[in-house]
């Protein structure tokens, strides 16, 4: 169960990736990237964010490209969150499959 201080330090971790990738997907053409979740360990040292990548067949590839760049998207977030935050958490990026694992789903049930 996460505290309350983990939830607002994981909405506002959300709203400002969102923020930060939003350049990135209009410099790619035909991909949308989301921050669909935010999870903050209890001791504030490390978030996993759970990204949309949307067409899935560049997930792999686009993670790979943000986990490359990790230290400057942490570095950014850092100077948009700095009077909020005192430390940065280290931060872990994930592919968010909800959307592709539904979709299966709803295949099998129309066969």
């Amino acid at each position: 169960m996460d505290t309350r201080r983990q939830q607002k330090i994981a909405r506002l971790i959300q709203k400002e990736m969102g923020e930060i990738f939003r350049p990135l997907t209009q410099q790619l053409r035909g991909v949308l990237v989301s921050v669909t979740l935010v999870r903050v360990t209890s001791d504030l040292s490390k978030a996993y964010i759970y990204l949309s990548i949307f067409p899935s067949e560049r997930a792999d590839e686009l993670l790979k490209y943000i986990q490359d760049n990790a230290g400057s998207y942490r570095y950014e977030l850092g100077q948009r969150t700095g009077k909020q935050l005192r430390i940065i958490p280290e931060l872990e990026y994930r592919i968010d499959d909800s959307l592709d694992y539904l979709e299966r789903i709803d295949k099998l049930l129309e066969e």
